[in-house]
């Protein structure tokens, strides 16, 4: 064997330089406020290093995660010989483009969420799992040469044909299934056309890029509305400039055609091939809101909502991630949907508290929406009848451009509100003499009436009538709600049921009496009442069943006299051209509310509500029923209009330093055993006096419910007048509140701007 030279081994590493191992910083669905390092094998390095946004397969535990790429490490956070490697990189770019991968990383950031659980419940569920970003072109539906040559008017016998016809002539690159499903094109028709050899399905080449010609010509399907000046002026001031970020709140009484507004707005984005996002509050909102896009539009709408399947959904948002659809409609979490040409963002009811997510992450959907149109650089429509007292502060101080709808569309007149002084009447099933003669006047006349009450159930409490024992849930400080069908009690704030005790536990009575209405009492009191007439209970008891809402909503449309019994389901922009008197049994709701939201809550709520009378010709009527017609927020709301009921309510929280003057993040904590929650949040209280600032501590207290589902909840409210100053502290308290040892032993969360202290 020859001698071993010395120094060889360093000469040849000096000629021949080490591979350098490839480190990925990765985001895992995971509540763990950290990133994670892998190695990516050198196989799998050879096609390049995954830009950010990429997902990739992982092994974790014992199991197997989609993760998404945040980085290329310079230096691993481990022990490079604990790096485990990536299995699989799964896609060849980002998942979510430029803009929106930034506006994930912010938001994450603001609402002081872990990343990789923010970014994982961005995404549709099958996207989480590894389901491919694309897919192959589905087959199109194209006219046959001879369907070319049919005329016009070839098929007029057969209308639902004729359409399908005349959308497939305009659009002679040929249009999938879904296409065809959401412009309301069925597949008998198309079928029918198959069968005549007007039309069939061919294969597409993958690929083909949707540009500013996506849409058919021409694009309107109907004829827009003939608009006021005041609704011209809305128009012509958001379609002034589509290019850049401009935010308008558009404020406009119930019935003053904002939705009209959006629609004509939105022509000329997609005239350009851009598209639109609108948002909406609430599911049962979107089957009208659907409606009237696809009646006014030709281009293919898709929607987005926790009612789809998971593979309604994928289809859906690959649809708007690759330019298909022209208009994406969705709640609150469809603010996050990628749109390969996005053009405007609309926010209908932006007020809306269901814009807030309540659970893990706790984003607003409306303020999301404002900053995404800020990286997207495009305009932001933000509508309501009575704005959200932030959005109101945002355009007084010229950060949101105001525009003003002050009367309603087609010569509708707003209806009159009158108090009814419930003190020392009797009532009967809740509702005053003068209530029922208003009723029966109205019904008689076969029109519609409303009565709103915002409690579902039977009764909200049962009590034993001998020694006043009242039922309670075993798992929260709260009463159960007594429900008829089937008889139950069921606690609406854990979900727990029971059946109703036949005698007290107390004392043995069997004597035990319902206390109080919710709506299926009511809907039972009013039927011997009006004898005859048809009584609809819209809540969510009633319209639990898939497509129940909208097969009652065809029955009131309907017309004739009929009476309307429902929760706030009723009160979030629904037309009801027949109803012209709103009841509102108990009106007095909010106005000592623990939460300082309260009172804006009730007087958004009694506009809105009030809003569905007198929409058509017909004049409306709303009767309130209240032990307080003296209160000053009745006498402000009734007497000079929500404008000015939300500037009373400013200078209130302006002297409390109350949002919008302050800004709040309200840590929670819950547990088994009460004295836990307490103990963390002491400590979170103790750091924050220490490190001052400016931001305020107030508590730890036990929460409003201070038991739910068997927890134990304690609250800390940080304040401060300071933005930037609450965010600063919070960087460096939430991280540091997860090294605690107490930080195990309970169920802890931050939520920044809350919208709700309960």
């Amino acid at each position: 064997m020859p001698a071993r030279v010395p120094g060889l081994r360093k000469r040849v590493s000096a000629v021949v330089p080490s591979r350098r191992m490839t480190i990925l910083r990765l985001a895992l669905p995971s509540p763990l406020r950290q990133a994670f390092d892998y190695r990516l094998p050198a196989a799998l390095a050879a096609d390049g290093v995954p830009a950010a946004g990429v997902r990739v397969r992982v092994p974790f535990g014992r199991q197997q995660l989609v993760a998404l790429v945040l980085e290329e490490a310079a230096e691993p956070a481990v022990a490079e010989a604990k790096l485990r490697p990536v299995q699989a990189v799964l896609d060849d770019a980002p998942v979510l483009p430029p803009a929106l991968w930034r506006l994930a990383l912010w938001t994450a950031h603001y609402y002081q969420h872990p990343l990789g659980d923010a970014l994982s419940q961005m995404l549709p569920v099958l996207v989480r799992q590894g389901e491919p970003l694309r897919v192959e072109p589905a087959p199109v539906w194209r006219l046959t040469p001879r369907g070319l040559a049919l005329a016009d008017d070839g098929l007029q016998r057969a209308p639902r044909q004729q359409a399908a016809h005349a959308m497939l002539k305009a659009h002679p690159d040929g249009l999938a299934d879904a296409t065809l499903k959401g412009l309301g094109i069925g597949r008998e028709a198309l079928q029918a056309l198959a069968d005549k050899e007007l039309a069939g399905r061919v294969a597409v080449a993958a690929g083909r890029a949707a540009g500013a010609d996506a849409w058919p010509v021409p694009l309107l399907a109907e004829a827009a509305l003939a608009l006021n000046d005041e609704q011209q002026a809305a128009v012509a001031a958001v379609i002034g400039d589509l290019r850049g970020f401009h935010p308008w709140l558009l404020q406009g009484i119930t019935g003053s055609g904002k939705t009209e507004v959006y629609l004509q707005a939105m022509a000329p984005v997609l005239a350009e091939g851009r598209q639109v996002l609108v948002l909406v509050p609430e599911i049962g909102l979107t089957p009208q809101t659907v409606a009237r896009f696809q009646a006014r539009y030709r281009c293919p709408v898709v929607v987005l909502h926790s009612g789809l399947t998971d593979r309604e959904r994928l289809q859906a948002w690959r649809s708007a991630r690759e330019g298909e659809a022209g208009i994406v409609i969705g709640t609150r979490s469809a603010v996050f949907t990628p749109l390969a040409r996005p053009g405007l963002i609309i926010v209908d009811e932006e007020h809306d508290l269901s814009f807030k997510q309540q659970e893990g992450f706790r984003y607003h959907g409306r303020d999301v929406a404002v900053r995404r149109a800020q990286l997207e650089d495009i305009p932001v429509l933000l509508g309501s009848a009575t704005p959200a007292l932030e959005s109101l502060a945002n355009a007084a101080a010229g950060r949101y451009r105001l525009l003003t709808l002050a009367r309603r569309a087609g010569g509708a007149r707003s209806p009159g509100v009158r108090l009814i002084d419930v003190r020392g009447h009797r009532l009967v099933e809740g509702l005053a003499p003068a209530v029922h003669e208003a009723m029966k006047a109205t019904l008689a006349r076969g029109e519609q009436v409303l009565v709103f009450l915002n409690r579902r159930g039977y009764a909200p409490v049962l009590m034993c009538h001998d020694c006043g024992w009242q039922a309670g849930c075993q798992r929260c400080d709260a009463r159960p709600t007594l429900h008829r069908d089937p008889p139950r009690l069921h606690c609406h704030h854990c979900g727990s049921e029971q059946r109703p005790p036949r005698q007290c536990p107390d004392c043995g009575s069997t004597d035990l009496r319902p206390v109080g209405a919710g709506t299926e009492r009511l809907e039972d009191g009013l039927a011997p009442l009006f004898p005859g007439v048809a009584i609809h209970r819209v809540d969510r008891d009633s319209t639990r069943r898939k497509g129940s809402l909208q097969a009652m909503m065809a029955r009131i449309h309907e017309g004739g006299a009929a009476i309307l019994v429902g929760t706030q389901m009723l009160a979030k922009g629904h037309h009801f051209p027949a109803v012209t008197l709103v009841v509102i049994p108990d009106g007095d709701g909010g106005l000592f509310s623990a939460d300082f939201r309260g009172p804006e809550r009730l007087a958004q709520q009694l506009v809105q509500v009030s809003g569905r009378a007198g929409r058509a010709e017909r004049p409306g009527q709303v009767l309130l029923q209240t032990h307080q017609p003296e209160h000053p927020l009745f006498a402000v709301l009734l007497g000079q209009g929500y404008s000015a009921c939300a500037r009373m309510l400013l200078e209130e929280r302006a002297l409390l330093g109350l949002p919008p003057s302050g800004h709040l993040a309200l840590l929670r904590a819950e547990a088994t055993r009460a004295e836990l929650p307490l103990a963390f949040l002491q400590q979170a209280a103790m750091t924050v006096l220490q490190q001052g600032g400016g931001v305020q501590a107030w508590g730890p207290v036990p929460a409003p419910m201070a038991r739910k589902a068997g927890m134990h909840r304690v609250h800390l409210l940080l304040k401060c007048d300071d933005r930037r100053r609450l965010h600063a502290l919070l960087a460096t308290l939430v991280p540091w509140l997860d090294t605690l040892p107490a930080a195990r032993q309970v169920r802890w969360s931050v939520d920044v701007d809350p919208q709700e202290l309960g």
